[in-house]
């Protein structure tokens, strides 16, 4: 990742967006090529965007093929601060961590401790996504 682009994710206003209630749109590549959008729950760290899911979803599917992805996040209450990124998935972790992280994030948008939408036998993966290109507009 460039400088850039890491300095760019850790501006505190960017950060915010991230770090509150916020979803993020993301576009994955289908076989065929065509994009494939999901709001989801996010997560940032060290630098990266983190989305986690259940395996055997389309879009752990598409990433796990193709790992360029297109990232949209807006503030809930000023649509005009928006970032849109580019990137690519760097690593996929599964097991402990990812089951960890769901709850997390539960706790994050609902108020959980446990993430309440699990289905049986569900297994977790955190995607972590680098930022190639990062674009921050604010109104």
């Amino acid at each position: 990742m460039s400088k850039q682009n890491k300095d760019k994710l850790n501006d505190p206003r960017i950060r915010k967006l991230f770090e509150d209630k916020n979803f993020v749109f993301l576009s994955s590549l289908m076989k065929d090529g065509s994009p494939q959008v999901t709001p989801t729950w996010t997560d940032i760290e060290n630098g990266y965007i983190l989305i986690n899911t259940a395996i055997g979803r389309i879009k752990q599917q598409n990433m796990s093929r193709d790992p360029r992805v297109a990232l949209a996040i807006a503030d809930q209450n000023n649509l005009y601060d928006m970032v849109t990124i580019r990137g690519k998935v760097l690593e996929q972790i599964s097991g402990d961590v990812a089951e960890e992280h769901i709850d997390k994030l539960a706790k994050k948008y609902i108020g959980k401790d446990k993430y309440p939408g699990r289905s049986p036998g569900e297994k977790r993966v955190l995607f972590k996504i680098k930022p190639e290109k990062i674009f921050h507009m604010k109104q």
